[in-house]
């Protein structure tokens, strides 16, 4: 920026991180967004059929993900609450918004009412764009992250973008798979893209601040969880409290609880730990797998377990969880299980062998819970999620070979 003239110069002068600083506010309200996005990707998953409405959720949440991760980075590399960074947040903030309210109907055009698809396809490149220009602003004078900016982001986004359109414009037939193509390209081209050398001895992406970054995505893991709270009551709106329905929920939450156990009980601690102990490139590296990639299946898990918990509590009148609602919420269990194992396998290179060994008896339960009433299928999932947590004492005891 030493070439432009002063006035503009500071205008887009930031504040960059450094170790020790903490989520700002602006991040806080921000997230309150993916709070309500949570939401209505459960709603999708659930007025649709499936097991297409589930691969279309995914999608949607793949979408939503990676715009959030953008400004997780974003925010890390400066300050969010100063500057043309904050108006960038709040750009990105409104448009993700506009895209929610259009998920429902994503892949289902409402007569009268514009195309659900390209409303979000049209909010997804506002923010995606909004975050290249905010990025290449919040780089400052370090040409390393600008040079890497200009290198992984158009290569990530652009395609992707035209892909989404592509399946919109081709018809219902086409959306789904294309879409699904384009998240996958999406994914792969920023891991494929992110390791090309930019320089001769730093990596092109910067974490300053491993708190902050530690912190950004262990909200974003309350946020989720809060999901699996909110599906038991969206779950009983029209049925009459009684003992069937509380003991429902008390059963439902401790899901949750056990979930919140296996993540915040030692496993947050240890990323950050394993974070500030590494510089460089293989700090940012070790901020890619275990955040940016291993992070997703832990959120998609919560998500699809709270669509399971909204189903079975749909059924708590009578009847069975039904197939729908038993493989979401032990499939869901199980990945989450599975991924918040593979956060330990990567940063500290142990394996967590009670989780995974209850994610196994999740998957291999789903099939007999949807033959069950409601009480007793949620009850066998919440004693495998709260056993597995009572069983794992000391997460660091079982180092990988």
């Amino acid at each position: 920026m030493a070439g432009l003239p002063g006035r503009l110069r500071r205008a887009l002068r930031t504040t960059g991180t450094s170790e020790g600083d903490a989520v700002t506010n602006l991040e806080l309200f921000f997230d309150l967004v993916y709070a309500f996005a949570f939401t209505q990707v459960t709603t999708l998953m659930t007025h649709g059929r499936a097991p297409g409405s589930l691969i279309d959720g995914l999608i949607v949440l793949s979408l939503l993900w990676w715009s959030w991760c953008a400004f997780s980075w974003l925010a890390n590399q400066a300050r969010a609450d100063e500057g043309v960074l904050q108006g960038a947040v709040i750009v990105a903030m409104v448009a993700v918004f506009i895209a929610c309210l259009a998920l429902p109907e994503a892949f289902h055009h409402a007569r009268g009412g514009l195309s659900g698809g390209t409303i979000v396809i049209a909010c997804y490149a506002a923010v995606r764009l909004t975050h290249f220009g905010a990025y290449l602003v919040a780089a400052g004078d370090d040409r390393s992250v600008r040079r890497q900016v200009l290198i992984t982001m158009p290569i990530s986004f652009l395609p992707t973008i035209a892909l989404l359109i592509a399946g919109v414009t081709l018809g219902h037939l086409w959306q789904r798979p294309i879409w699904a193509g384009a998240v996958v390209y999406d994914f792969a081209a920023v891991f494929v893209s992110a390791n090309a050398e930019v320089g001769p001895a730093d990596f092109g992406w910067a974490i300053p601040s491993a708190a902050h970054f530690a912190e950004r995505y262990s909200l974003i893991v309350i946020l989720a969880l809060g999901e699996s709270i909110v599906a038991i009551a969206a779950g009983r709106h029209h049925i009459e409290l009684s003992w069937q329905t509380a003991l429902g929920a008390m059963l439902a939450i401790l899901i949750a609880v056990g979930m919140y156990l296996a993540y915040f009980r030692s496993l947050l601690t240890s990323m950050e730990h394993a974070l500030a102990r590494v510089q460089g490139r293989r700090r940012a590296r070790l901020g890619r797998d275990v955040f940016t990639y291993l992070h997703f299946p832990v959120i998609a898990g919560i998500i699809f377990a709270a669509l399971g918990i909204e189903q079975a509590m749909r059924h708590l009148d009578g009847g069975r969880v039904g197939a729908l609602g038993a493989w979401t919420l032990g499939g869901g269990v199980a990945v989450f299980l599975a991924g918040t194992a593979a956060l330990a396998l990567r940063c500290e290179g142990v394996w967590l062998r009670p989780r995974l060994v209850a994610g196994a008896l999740l998957v291999a339960a789903s099939a007999p819970l949807a033959l069950l009433a409601p009480l007793p299928a949620v009850g066998v999932v919440a004693a495998i999620v709260l056993g597995a947590a009572a069983l794992e004492r000391n997460p660091r005891a079982t180092p990988a070979r």
